[in-house]
């Protein structure tokens, strides 16, 4: 076949992206056409997402890819995080600032929600690992905050599709994002109508749900006039950023959860891939989620803090005049002295703290450990608890699923950190195959590539990718360590 472009808009909570994938029918190549940042707003006391400026840095990445590859590019596909929303109104205005999840607004919402419908109830319909970030809380927050700006609201929009809507004025939401909201029926897979009216969350507002790699439509015309982009699609991928990175993922056993991955980021989001959602008890009791994936399967996961524990570190040392990038972060956490500090990385303190130093330091003195004095150690403290926390996981993960994992992947950009993986190997006592790094962009864009009808399923995406990527394989070693490791850890949870 004659090689053809697919563009990806990649948003990440630090930076976003526009890509290129070059595909050849057997090949796929990236291209980094736009990079810009991203990151929480300030607003009267409140986080925001800035989203108006997200839209201008995207159309520029568009414009600039039909420079570089003009009439080769046939479709354009957008993936984000999770769980953030817009609302608009009968003309298409948007209802206030777009939230940022982590703003406190949010706090003491599960409680309020659990006064009117049990938390066994609300996930044996969502089958939702529960955190206060989710939309479920976030719409809570907003009906006790602007009842009346709710009540104008004609069209719910998660942050991926209402970019789509910009590009070309479509009004659904793409089903893996929906899973995130903690307000989709998991068995059914449309919206948890029933649950909404219990918590009277007005439900005329929420759209159709669509199946990814549904084509949206053509580029609204001041859009192609603007990018040059004459005749291009957009379909919606997996338009939460780890449905497409776990789509990505280079096995060979899709359909047998004898793996597991770490979609590893500011997040870690580690599962194993199902074909229906499970809603045992031993799930609720376990507090882990299922998210919608490519053909129709299911990502039984637990969402643990990941690197958002060093990026906060790393912020809290420049504030304190300390520079250093993250391979030197790194290399001092190398040579730290080893299990000398160990936190749960899913302590709610660590979830928006003014100083992540101070609150890691605060966790080891109420658990009578020893306390971090420099980068090395907090850094250290970090990526060994991670490890940790992914060997509970992966344990809670064979528990449910009754199969034995035999190797975990690891992509995304935590897949460059060689100490963390090298650590997840030892805790966990498994293979690690870390790659690709760019998941996320790969799995839009090869979803692209099958809606186009280039590639015929989720086997043949990751077929590609193992034709296509490089990666890394890290064997375990210092068992007896780390076993030591462990039993202090599970004492501090």
């Amino acid at each position: 076949m004659a090689e053809k472009t697919y563009l990806a808009v990649d948003l990440g909570a630090e930076s976003g992206r526009v890509m290129a994938g070059r595909f050849d029918g057997s090949h796929i190549s990236l291209h980094e056409i736009h990079r810009f940042s991203n990151g929480p707003i300030r607003l009267g006391g409140t986080l925001r997402w800035n989203l108006t400026g997200l839209w201008s840095e995207i159309q520029n990445g568009l414009r600039e890819a039909n420079a570089r590859y003009g009439s080769s590019i046939s479709t354009v596909g957008v993936d984000t995080w999770g769980v953030d929303f817009v609302l608009m109104n009968r003309n298409d205005e948007l209802l206030g600032q777009p939230w940022n999840y982590r703003d406190s607004r949010t706090e003491g919402m599960m409680n309020r929600a659990f006064q009117r419908v049990s938390r066994s109830e609300i996930f044996a319909q969502t089958g939702l690992q529960f955190m206060e970030i989710n939309s479920l809380y976030q719409m809570l927050a907003m009906c006790q905050r602007d009842p009346e700006l709710v009540a104008q609201a004609t069209k719910f929009l998660m942050v991926p599709d209402f970019l789509n809507w910009c590009l070309c004025g479509s009004r659904v939401v793409e089903f893996t994002n929906a899973t995130t909201t903690q307000m989709l029926n998991a068995t059914t897979r449309t919206w948890a109508t029933d649950l909404l009216r219990k918590l009277d969350i007005p439900t005329q507002m929420f759209p159709e749900i669509v199946n990814p790699g549904t084509r949206l439509g053509a580029l609204r015309r001041d859009v192609a006039d603007y990018t040059g982009l004459s005749g291009v699609q957009v379909v919606a991928p997996a338009t939460h950023d780890t449905g497409s990175a776990v789509a990505a993922v280079p096995t060979s056993h899709t359909g047998n959860p004898d793996w597991a991955y770490i979609s590893s980021g500011t997040w870690s989001l580690m599962g194993v891939e199902v074909q229906n959602a499970v809603l045992t008890e031993q799930a609720l009791q376990r507090n882990v989620t299922n998210e919608g994936g490519i053909d129709g399967t299911y990502r039984l996961l637990k969402n643990i803090m990941g690197l958002w524990l060093v990026q906060r570190c790393k912020l809290a040392f420049e504030q304190r005049g300390l520079r250093a990038d993250y391979a030197e972060l790194t290399r001092k956490a190398a040579g730290a002295i080893p299990f000398r500090s160990l936190v749960n990385p899913d302590c709610p303190e660590f979830l928006r703290p003014d100083d992540m130093t101070a609150a890691i330091s605060a966790e080891c003195r109420r658990t009578g450990q020893p306390v971090p004095e420099e980068e090395g150690q907090f850094v250290r403290c970090a990526l060994e608890s991670l490890a940790l926390k992914y060997r509970m996981v992966l344990g809670w993960m064979e528990e449910m699923t009754g199969v034995k994992v035999k190797v975990i992947h690891v992509v995304g950009g935590g897949a460059q950190n060689a100490l963390l993986n090298q650590f997840t190997a030892d805790a966990c006592g498994v293979p690690v195959i870390a790659g690709p790094v760019e998941a996320t962009a790969l799995g839009n864009v090869l979803v692209q590539a099958m809606a186009a009808g280039d590639l015929g399923s989720l086997s043949d995406i990751r077929d590609v990718v193992r034709r296509s990527e490089a990666i890394t394989e890290f064997r375990p070693v210092n068992a007896d360590l780390w076993q030591d490791a462990w039993e202090r850890f599970v004492r501090i949870q």
